[in-house]
Protein backbone atom coordinates (compact mmCIF):
# COMPACT_ATOMS: atom_id res chain seq x y z
CA UNK A 1 0.00 0.00 0.00
CA UNK A 2 1.57 3.25 -1.19
CA UNK A 3 0.96 6.44 0.82
CA UNK A 4 1.39 10.01 -0.36
CA UNK A 5 1.87 11.13 3.25
CA UNK A 6 4.07 9.75 6.02
CA UNK A 7 1.61 11.13 8.57
CA UNK A 8 -1.22 9.20 6.93
CA UNK A 9 0.89 6.04 6.75
CA UNK A 10 1.80 6.26 10.44
CA UNK A 11 -1.83 6.79 11.46
CA UNK A 12 -2.95 3.80 9.36
CA UNK A 13 -0.19 1.63 10.86
CA UNK A 14 -1.31 2.49 14.40
CA UNK A 15 -5.03 1.92 13.74
CA UNK A 16 -4.35 -1.38 11.95
CA UNK A 17 -2.87 -2.77 15.19
CA UNK A 18 -6.35 -2.81 16.74
CA UNK A 19 -8.04 -6.25 16.89
CA UNK A 20 -9.89 -7.15 13.70
CA UNK A 21 -8.66 -4.08 11.81
CA UNK A 22 -6.68 -4.61 8.61
CA UNK A 23 -4.78 -1.99 6.63
CA UNK A 24 -7.67 -1.23 4.26
CA UNK A 25 -10.17 -0.79 7.09
CA UNK A 26 -7.63 1.31 8.98
CA UNK A 27 -7.17 3.55 5.94
CA UNK A 28 -10.94 3.98 5.62
CA UNK A 29 -11.23 4.93 9.32
CA UNK A 30 -8.33 7.38 9.18
CA UNK A 31 -9.71 9.08 6.06
CA UNK A 32 -13.09 9.29 7.79
CA UNK A 33 -11.44 11.05 10.73
CA UNK A 34 -9.74 13.47 8.34
CA UNK A 35 -13.10 14.36 6.80
CA UNK A 36 -14.74 15.05 10.16
CA UNK A 37 -14.61 18.52 11.74
CA UNK A 38 -11.30 18.86 13.63
CA UNK A 39 -13.16 19.45 16.90
CA UNK A 40 -14.79 16.01 16.73
CA UNK A 41 -11.47 14.25 16.12
CA UNK A 42 -9.93 16.22 18.97
CA UNK A 43 -12.74 15.04 21.27
CA UNK A 44 -11.95 11.45 20.31
CA UNK A 45 -8.23 11.80 20.97
CA UNK A 46 -8.89 13.62 24.25
CA UNK A 47 -11.24 10.89 25.48
CA UNK A 48 -8.68 8.20 24.59
CA UNK A 49 -5.88 10.07 26.37
CA UNK A 50 -8.04 10.53 29.46
CA UNK A 51 -8.91 6.83 29.37
CA UNK A 52 -5.24 5.81 29.33
CA UNK A 53 -4.11 8.38 31.88
CA UNK A 54 -6.98 8.29 34.39
CA UNK A 55 -8.53 4.82 34.29
CA UNK A 56 -8.31 2.85 37.53
CA UNK A 57 -8.88 -0.73 38.60
CA UNK A 58 -11.09 -1.38 41.60
CA UNK A 59 -9.01 -2.38 44.62
CA UNK A 60 -11.69 -4.83 45.66
CA UNK A 61 -12.66 -6.66 42.46
CA UNK A 62 -10.18 -5.45 39.76
CA UNK A 63 -13.00 -4.13 37.60
CA UNK A 64 -12.29 -1.07 35.46
CA UNK A 65 -13.39 2.03 37.35
CA UNK A 66 -13.13 5.82 37.55
CA UNK A 67 -12.48 5.56 41.29
CA UNK A 68 -10.45 3.31 43.61
CA UNK A 69 -13.60 1.34 44.50
CA UNK A 70 -16.00 0.69 41.62
CA UNK A 71 -19.69 1.60 41.75
CA UNK A 72 -20.74 -2.04 42.13
CA UNK A 73 -18.53 -2.72 45.15
CA UNK A 74 -19.46 0.63 46.70
CA UNK A 75 -23.20 0.02 46.33
CA UNK A 76 -24.60 -0.98 49.77
CA UNK A 77 -27.62 -2.61 48.07
CA UNK A 78 -25.40 -5.21 46.39
CA UNK A 79 -24.91 -8.60 48.06
CA UNK A 80 -21.24 -8.68 49.10
CA UNK A 81 -21.59 -12.27 50.32
CA UNK A 82 -22.05 -13.56 46.77
CA UNK A 83 -19.12 -13.11 44.37
CA UNK A 84 -19.17 -13.92 40.65
CA UNK A 85 -15.78 -14.80 39.17
CA UNK A 86 -15.33 -13.58 35.58
CA UNK A 87 -12.55 -13.22 33.06
CA UNK A 88 -12.72 -9.50 32.25
CA UNK A 89 -14.80 -6.32 32.14
CA UNK A 90 -16.79 -7.52 29.12
CA UNK A 91 -18.21 -10.37 31.18
CA UNK A 92 -19.19 -8.00 33.97
CA UNK A 93 -21.06 -5.88 31.44
CA UNK A 94 -22.75 -8.93 29.90
CA UNK A 95 -23.98 -10.20 33.27
CA UNK A 96 -25.07 -6.75 34.43
CA UNK A 97 -27.17 -6.42 31.27
CA UNK A 98 -29.20 -9.47 32.34
CA UNK A 99 -30.33 -7.70 35.56
CA UNK A 100 -30.37 -11.16 37.19
CA UNK A 101 -27.36 -10.79 39.50
CA UNK A 102 -27.08 -8.50 42.51
CA UNK A 103 -23.81 -9.61 44.04
CA UNK A 104 -20.19 -8.55 43.66
CA UNK A 105 -17.64 -9.59 41.05
CA UNK A 106 -14.02 -10.66 40.94
CA UNK A 107 -12.27 -10.00 37.63
CA UNK A 108 -9.41 -12.42 37.02
CA UNK A 109 -7.95 -10.55 34.07
CA UNK A 110 -7.83 -13.64 31.86
CA UNK A 111 -7.79 -17.44 31.93
CA UNK A 112 -5.02 -19.96 32.52
CA UNK A 113 -3.57 -20.78 29.09
CA UNK A 114 -0.16 -22.48 28.92
CA UNK A 115 -0.17 -22.13 25.11
CA UNK A 116 -0.33 -18.35 25.47
CA UNK A 117 2.09 -18.35 28.39
CA UNK A 118 -0.60 -17.31 30.91
CA UNK A 119 -0.24 -19.04 34.27
CA UNK A 120 -2.04 -18.59 37.60
CA UNK A 121 0.57 -16.03 38.66
CA UNK A 122 -0.54 -13.73 35.84
CA UNK A 123 -4.15 -13.61 37.07
CA UNK A 124 -5.89 -12.16 40.13
CA UNK A 125 -6.28 -15.57 41.75
CA UNK A 126 -4.26 -15.00 44.91
CA UNK A 127 -6.32 -11.92 45.78
CA UNK A 128 -9.51 -13.97 45.26
CA UNK A 129 -8.29 -16.69 47.64
CA UNK A 130 -7.33 -14.03 50.19
CA UNK A 131 -10.74 -12.37 49.77
CA UNK A 132 -12.50 -15.68 50.47
CA UNK A 133 -10.37 -16.24 53.56
CA UNK A 134 -10.83 -12.78 55.06
CA UNK A 135 -14.27 -11.57 53.90
CA UNK A 136 -17.71 -12.92 54.76
CA UNK A 137 -18.31 -14.57 51.40
CA UNK A 138 -20.91 -17.34 51.37
CA UNK A 139 -21.00 -18.23 47.67
CA UNK A 140 -18.52 -18.08 44.81
CA UNK A 141 -19.97 -18.35 41.30
CA UNK A 142 -17.71 -19.43 38.45
CA UNK A 143 -18.81 -17.59 35.30
CA UNK A 144 -15.89 -18.19 32.97
CA UNK A 145 -16.47 -19.25 29.38
CA UNK A 146 -17.03 -22.96 28.82
CA UNK A 147 -13.69 -23.56 27.10
CA UNK A 148 -10.76 -25.76 28.08
CA UNK A 149 -9.00 -22.68 29.45
CA UNK A 150 -12.09 -21.61 31.39
CA UNK A 151 -12.61 -25.07 32.87
CA UNK A 152 -8.93 -25.33 33.78
CA UNK A 153 -9.07 -21.99 35.57
CA UNK A 154 -12.24 -22.96 37.44
CA UNK A 155 -10.69 -26.24 38.60
CA UNK A 156 -7.45 -24.56 39.68
CA UNK A 157 -9.34 -22.07 41.86
CA UNK A 158 -11.59 -24.83 43.19
CA UNK A 159 -8.53 -26.81 44.34
CA UNK A 160 -7.00 -23.69 45.93
CA UNK A 161 -10.17 -23.22 48.00
CA UNK A 162 -10.55 -26.79 49.19
CA UNK A 163 -10.89 -26.96 52.95
CA UNK A 164 -12.54 -23.53 53.13
CA UNK A 165 -16.21 -23.46 54.14
CA UNK A 166 -17.76 -21.77 51.11
CA UNK A 167 -20.40 -22.70 48.55
CA UNK A 168 -18.89 -22.91 45.05
CA UNK A 169 -21.22 -22.97 42.06
CA UNK A 170 -20.95 -22.56 38.31
CA UNK A 171 -23.39 -21.09 35.80
CA UNK A 172 -25.66 -23.65 34.16
CA UNK A 173 -24.57 -24.86 30.74
CA UNK A 174 -27.18 -22.94 28.84
CA UNK A 175 -24.06 -21.41 27.32
CA UNK A 176 -22.75 -23.69 24.57
CA UNK A 177 -19.37 -25.30 25.12
CA UNK A 178 -16.68 -23.09 23.62
CA UNK A 179 -18.79 -19.93 23.79
CA UNK A 180 -17.60 -16.66 25.34
CA UNK A 181 -20.00 -14.96 27.76
CA UNK A 182 -19.93 -11.62 25.96
CA UNK A 183 -21.56 -13.21 22.89
CA UNK A 184 -24.38 -14.94 24.79
CA UNK A 185 -27.83 -13.42 24.60
CA UNK A 186 -29.08 -11.80 27.81
CA UNK A 187 -31.94 -14.25 28.38
CA UNK A 188 -29.73 -17.33 28.08
CA UNK A 189 -27.01 -15.83 30.25
CA UNK A 190 -29.53 -14.65 32.85
CA UNK A 191 -31.07 -18.13 33.09
CA UNK A 192 -27.61 -19.69 33.36
CA UNK A 193 -26.90 -17.53 36.42
CA UNK A 194 -30.27 -18.16 38.04
CA UNK A 195 -30.02 -21.93 37.52
CA UNK A 196 -26.38 -22.28 38.56
CA UNK A 197 -25.27 -25.66 39.92
CA UNK A 198 -22.70 -26.83 42.49
CA UNK A 199 -19.28 -26.84 40.87
CA UNK A 200 -18.64 -30.44 41.94
CA UNK A 201 -21.54 -31.53 39.73
CA UNK A 202 -19.89 -30.01 36.68
CA UNK A 203 -16.84 -32.24 37.22
CA UNK A 204 -18.95 -35.35 36.61
CA UNK A 205 -19.64 -34.58 32.96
Amino acid sequence: MNFSSKLLERAVDEVSQLPGIGKRTALRLVLHLLNRPPSQTEQLTTSLLQLVQNIKFCKNCHNISDTEICEICANPRRDAETVCVVEDIRDVMAIENTAQFNGHYHVLGGKISPIEGIGPQHLHIDSLVEKVKTDSIKELIFALSSTIEGDTTNFYIFKKLQGIDIKITTIARGISVGDELEYADEVTLGRSILHRIPFENSLKR
